[in-house]
């Protein structure tokens, strides 16, 4: 399970670390292009139950930590889905991996 932390102190947001890796990306490129979007996500069964929603902003101190050493494979589809949400008005909401199904 990774972290984001955001704004240099308060709680960290657990992701599990093969969402977090796509969803470094996307906001990676986003705030590399000065862009300010929000990030929502349901809370995890150890937290309390709901949701949270956090404004992304390029000059707000930015952490990704992951529990796993190695990076893994990415999935374009995903990435491009993730992106499309955090150019809509609802921000990026983490949504589950779309994969990728052999034509048929």
């Amino acid at each position: 399970m990774g972290t984001i932390q955001y704004g240099g102190v308060g709680d960290e947001i657990h992701i599990e670390d093969r969402a977090l890796a796509h969803l470094k990306v996307v906001i990676a490129t986003k705030l590399r292009r000065n862009e300010s979007f929000t990030l929502s996500w349901k809370h995890h069964d150890e937290d309390t139950l709901g949701r949270s929603t956090i404004w992304l902003h390029p000059s707000i101190p930015l952490r990704f930590t992951f529990e796993e050493p190695e990076a893994p494979q990415l999935n374009v589809k995903w990435i491009e889905q993730l992106m499309q949400s955090a150019s809509s008005t609802d921000g990026i909401s983490l949504v589950d991996e779309v994969l990728e199904t052999p034509a048929g």
